[in-house]
Order: structure tokens, then C-alpha cells, then sequence
């Protein structure tokens, strides 16, 4: 076959075949291998860590955290579960049968009034004001047994608690101290070391004015009057004798109470408590003794 026949077959089989387009071009058979379906975008890279994140790197959020800025209590606003949970104030509970072997192990001087800072020194109690922990909270566990009688301030208390102590003849007060009161009593050695003058405890906030205010708490803003009168009503709901504290041998340091803008016993505010030479500076300017007097 010549080379004008070659052409004019080769002519005539491209005019009966399709035109080349994109459609109809394809690969070679086998020229391709397709691979298997891969994990993910990555296809399997990650080993089942995920992309990124806390879960790839092995830091595992902690329990109950949830990602974003609002958690679920928050983000629901029907449910107010923890609402405040901040500004909560916390009172790490002292019972009153822990009390009671405290004072039989003599940690405790009953001979003297017994604040925080005595039971902070005794070893047995303690508490960190930092956390939002406002001091003592006096439970009635073991009012059966208690039988101390004592001069006592604490931050809070229960009808019970203060019927146990006021039928052994004792007196109880519930105070607050604000925080920065709380860190001299809880390491008061510290602060004098320091050489500052003593501050002004702080009054209570709105929230707790009214219970510090009712003689039905014993508390040291309340009218001592109006206490006396609440102190034989609780007597005669629980049915004890109310023994008469005036006429006790102990009354002088039974009826002894701090300032309200004091926060040691027997240590006014503006003194400075100088411990290498032993001795109390006191002021003596006119305005600084008005700016500390309550």
C-alpha cells in the first residue's frame, strides 16, 4: 500500500470518528492506582489524635470545663444554680465536741476570751482567708457533751450552738473580720515583725449588717439590753436554768468584748507592736488617734 492510500484511510477514519475533546480522553488502563480512603482530611496522619488541640498535645481539659466563654450554668439563664458562687463566703466549721477536747487538752487558756487567733494558735483549727474563708463557724456537734464554761467569738453560730454554750454559763459573740483583719489573726507574729501600725477592722457588708446586728446571733453590733433579753428566751425554749453571770466570779472576763474597730484583744488600733525591743508604740497626734478611734 502506497503512502497516498496510508493518508487517505487515515483521512477517512478521522472523519467517521468523534472529535477529541475533554470528554472523551481517559488514562491509560492501570496507569492510576487509587489508594484507601484515608481518616479524616488528613488522611491518617494524626493517628487518631484529631487536629490540633488540647486531646493531640495530651493536655486534657479538666473535668467539667467546657469550651467557649459561657459554661452551661451561665448559658442557661433559668437555672441559677451557682449564681454568686464567687462572692460566696466561706466558714470552715468548727464543732462544738472538737472544741470541747480542745479545752481539755489545755491548748486553750478558758481563763482568758478564746477569738480566732487563740484557736488558730492552738494547732487544731485553721483556715486561709485568701480562698474567700471568713473565719469561724461554730456547729452543734457534741452539744450534748460540751460542759466548758467560756467566753467565745466567732463568725457564725446556730440557735443550738448558743444555747450548749450559754447553759454551761458561757457567752458567745459572732464578729467579722474583714479580710484583711483575718491575715493579722491568722499569723499575727508576722505582721508585728513588720512594723505597722495596727489597721481599723472594717464593718460587716450589707449583706451580713442585719445578722450582725440581731441579739437573736449574739451579734456585736446587737444592743446588749436586747441580748440579755433574747439570752432568757432561749432558756426558756431549750428549758435550762440561765445561770446569772453577774453574779459569777468570772463576770469581768465574761462580760469582756472587743471594739468593733478592734481587732486583737487588748491591743488598741494605731498601736505598733514593736517585738525586739518589747514594747507597744502608741500614737499621740490628734488626728491620728481620731482617725482610729471607732
Amino acid at each position: 500500500m502506497g503512502s497516498r492510500q496510508i493518508t487517505e484511510k487515515s483521512l477517512s477514519m478521522l472523519r467517521s470518528l468523534p472529535r477529541i475533546s475533554l470528554q472523551n480522553i481517559r488514562d491509560n488502563p492501570n496507569s492510576k492506582l487509587k489508594n484507601k480512603r484515608g481518616r479524616a482530611q488528613h488522611g491518617g496522619d494524626k493517628h487518631g489524635a484529631g487536629n490540633k488541640g488540647s486531646g493531640q498535645r495530651q493536655n486534657f481539659m479538666r473535668l467539667g470545663y467546657e469550651t467557649g466563654n459561657n459554661p452551661f450554668y451561665l448559658r442557661i439563664p433559668q437555672e441559677h444554680y451557682y449564681r454568686g458562687h464567687h462572692l460566696r463566703r466561706e466558714y470552715p466549721p468548727l464543732t462544738l465536741h472538737e472544741l470541747q477536747r480542745i479545752i481539755d487538752k489545755d491548748c486553750v487558756d478558758t481563763s482568758k476570751p478564746i477569738d480566732i487567733a487563740s484557736l488558730i494558735k492552738s494547732g487544731f483549727y485553721n483556715f486561709q482567708p485568701d480562698l474567700k474563708q471568713f473565719g469561724i463557724n461554730l456547729t452543734d456537734e457534741g452539744a450534748d457533751i460540751f460542759a466548758a464554761k467560756i467566753n467565745i467569738e466567732v463568725q457564725w453560730a446556730s440557735e443550738q450552738v448558743i444555747a450548749a454554750v450559754e447553759r454551761n454559763g458561757g457567752v458567745i459573740t459572732t464578729a467579722y473580720y474583714d479580710p484583711h483583719s483575718l491575715l493579722l489573726l491568722k499569723n499575727p507574729k508576722k505582721f508585728f515583725e513588720s512594723g505597722q501600725a495596727i489597721p481599723r477592722r472594717m464593718i460587716p457588708p450589707s449583706d451580713l449588717i442585719e445578722y450582725y446586728t440581731s441579739a437573736k446571733s449574739r451579734g456585736y453590733l446587737a444592743d446588749p439590753e436586747e441580748i440579755s433579753k433574747e439570752r432568757l428566751k432561749l432558756a426558756q425554749k431549750y428549758g435550762y436554768t440561765l445561770p446569772d453571770i453577774e453574779k459569777d466570779s468570772d463576770y469581768k472576763m465574761m462580760s469582756e468584748r472587743k471594739d468593733p474597730r478592734q481587732i486583737f484583744y487588748g491591743l488598741e488600733p494605731g498601736w505598733v507592736v514593736n517585738l525586739k525591743d518589747e514594747c507597744i508604740l502608741k500614737p499621740k497626734d490628734q488626728e491620728l488617734l481620731s482617725f482610729f478611734n471607732s
